[in-house]
């Protein structure tokens, strides 16, 4: 039995050292806003937080999270997250969702690094997180305005 940190509590868990963090987040624990896209860290859908840095739980094994902590999409929260949440909203950002987990946590963690966030900023935070319904321009737009910002060069465009 191992305890780790999850969104503010320390929480037991009994995976092995070598399972997925994702696996263990969704299957043991019952955190499924977390999803599976691709299992190689490719799509970014399974993007949570370590200490607040975005990670692919898909890749990452229960040992790397050890000590340190975790914030999933459920535990997600702070000034960045409600103005994230606020301007998905506004914008109609998600279509099919599934991705969308993962896109909230790393923009969130881009605007905690970078509080007005430059378009190359945004492209470059959120290049790993992959959007099959092409939303791009919206989360771009969504960033901007979560940050206070003046959406630029067309990206509140549908």
């Amino acid at each position: 039995m191992k305890t780790l940190r999850i969104n503010g509590r320390d929480t037991p868990v009994t995976g092995d050292d070598d399972t997925a963090l994702l696996w263990v987040l969704r299957a043991e624990l019952g955190l499924t806003g977390t999803h599976y896209g691709c299992g190689m860290a490719l799509c970014g859908a399974c993007t949570v937080h370590l200490d607040g840095e975005p990670v692919r739980a898909c890749v990452t094994p229960l040992a790397a999270a050890a000590g340190k902590a975790v914030t999933t999409i459920e535990g997600l929260d702070g000034a960045q997250a409600k103005a994230l949440r606020a301007a998905w909203t506004d914008l109609d950002v998600a279509q099919c969702g599934y991705c969308q987990s993962g896109q909230l946590m790393s923009a969130c963690a881009l605007l905690r690094r970078h509080p007005a966030p430059s378009d190359a900023q945004i492209d470059a935070a959120m290049a790993g997180n992959l959007c099959r319904c092409g939303t791009y321009p919206r989360i771009r737009a969504a960033i901007h305005q979560a940050a206070g910002q003046t959406a630029v060069s067309g990206s509140r465009s549908r």
